[in-house]
């Protein structure tokens, strides 16, 4: 039914007749066409009031109309792209997962579920269109983590290198609010692509210079993914950006103009928006110790009867008609815990996935969760106690390896995007921004 949909609002888009001879009645407007997919009209306008929104709010000048819709078109074309290649891999996010999350960001911004909902409502968004958004957000983010991480391979040696700089470092070292703009060149440019290139860096420099807002042009011209939040990468640490921002910013100052640099991805020209410097300090680190019950759905296990047994489990245990440990050596469906009587041991919560992670965080030790559903199946946990460790020597090592895999990941990220891309067939329907095929 869905996909008939989307072939009557391609025909509809296309200006097809039935038939009859007789015109399809317009539902949406298509813009872009992309493999199986479309992006309507109607999205595109989504997205361009959500930036102009933002923009308003932070007081940020905007370019003009038809830039700021053929950027917006852009980020719709790659979410189309990978929200495709999710459904083909089954990847998929579960009602009971998003109300979890959502739940999550009403908590973490210290709001109730109806405050949440008003909020939206001000903002001219409907609830079920926020709900498809995190969820979308959710599949792409887990999309991304699969299909990248398989590319990044770190050794002990790398660890130890970045190691040895933080320890010469100091924990005192600068942090950085980059902004990029990116001008995109293929793998193997031409002589006269790179003229293109170099003249249209030229030209923003000249602007820059002359006082353009910065973020402006990123939201123009680039071809970043954070084109669309005006170049904004965030406040960074020097080992934690990609290494051509960190050889980059090193000895600027806030404000400065720097590039263009030029990396596999094309030309770069780079800001400081913002810096800042780092106290050192002793690092403490938080661990858990949960034990667990999972029982997984199945083609014989619904969702609403494994929700369902975990509820009546525990109800037993509340109760003191069973223990916890003997439901979990008998039930449960993780078999490195059920045989310890569902006892996970010490860990860190970021070790675990993000629904297992926000649920035993929020527990007081003793307490037991409701059932809640994660990628793994449904989980009934149970916080037994939580401890601080004075981990400065074991974060940094973990540190030093979380900055190198987010270092690759984004660099990985942005090179997975393009091959993507380039492997799709995209029309551009809309001839006022673009004619032709991607």
């Amino acid at each position: 039914m869905k996909k008939r949909c989307k072939q009557l609002l391609i025909a509809a888009g296309l200006g097809l007749v039935s038939a009859t001879g007789q015109a399809v009645e317009l539902i949406d407007k298509v813009v872009a066409v992309v493999n199986q997919d479309v992006v309507l009209e109607s999205q595109l306008e989504g997205l361009v009031h959500q930036v102009r929104q933002s923009a308003r709010t932070a007081g940020q000048p905007l370019p003009d109309e038809q830039r700021l819709r053929k950027q917006a078109l852009e980020r719709l074309i790659l979410e189309s792209l990978q929200l495709q290649l999710a459904e083909r891999l089954g990847l998929r996010i579960t009602d009971t997962q998003l109300e979890q999350a959502i739940g999550n960001i009403a908590r973490s911004e210290g709001k109730t579920q109806e405050q949440l909902r008003a909020g939206l409502q001000a903002q001219g968004l409907t609830y079920s269109q926020f709900r498809e958004q995190v969820r979308n957000e959710i599949l792409l983010s887990e999309l991304a983590r699969n299909q990248v991480r398989r590319r990044i391979n770190i050794s002990d040696q790398e660890v130890k290198q970045v190691v040895q700089m933080i320890k010469e470092q100091g924990q005192n070292n600068a942090r950085y609010r980059v902004g990029n703009i990116l001008l995109p060149l293929p793998a193997n440019p031409s002589s006269d692509q790179l003229r293109q290139a170099s003249r249209q860096a030229e030209q923003l420099l000249a602007e820059l210079r002359q006082g353009a807002d910065f973020r402006q042009l990123a939201i123009a011209h680039s071809a970043g993914p954070k084109a669309l939040e005006g170049g904004d990468w965030g406040m960074l640490g020097i080992n934690e950006m990609p290494s051509l921002f960190s050889e980059a910013v090193r000895n600027h100052a806030r404000g400065d103009i720097i590039g263009p640099i030029r990396s596999g991805a094309g030309l770069h020209i780079l800001t400081i928006f913002d810096m800042e410097g780092a106290k050192a300090q002793t690092v403490e680190a938080m661990e858990v110790r949960a034990r667990h019950i999972l029982i997984k759905p199945s083609v014989i296990m619904s969702e609403d009867k494994a929700k369902s047994m975990l509820e009546g489990f525990a109800r037993s245990i509340r109760s003191g008609e069973a223990s916890m440990e003997q439901l979990a050596e008998q039930f449960s469906e993780d078999p490195g815990s059920a045989i310890q009587g569902g006892d996970l041991g010490w860990a860190a919560p970021e070790m675990y996935v993000s629904s297992f992670r926000d649920t035993v965080t929020n527990l007081e030790p003793g307490e037991l969760s409701e059932p809640f559903r994660s990628e793994h199946g449904w989980h009934l946990v149970r916080l037994e106690d939580r401890r601080v460790l004075d981990a400065t020597e074991q974060a940094t090592e973990q540190r030093a390896y979380q900055l190198i895999f987010n270092r690759r990941f984004t660099e990985e990220v942005q090179t997975w995007l393009d091959e993507l891309k380039d492997g799709a067939y995209i029309r551009i329907v809309d001839t006022h921004l673009s004619d032709g095929e991607l």
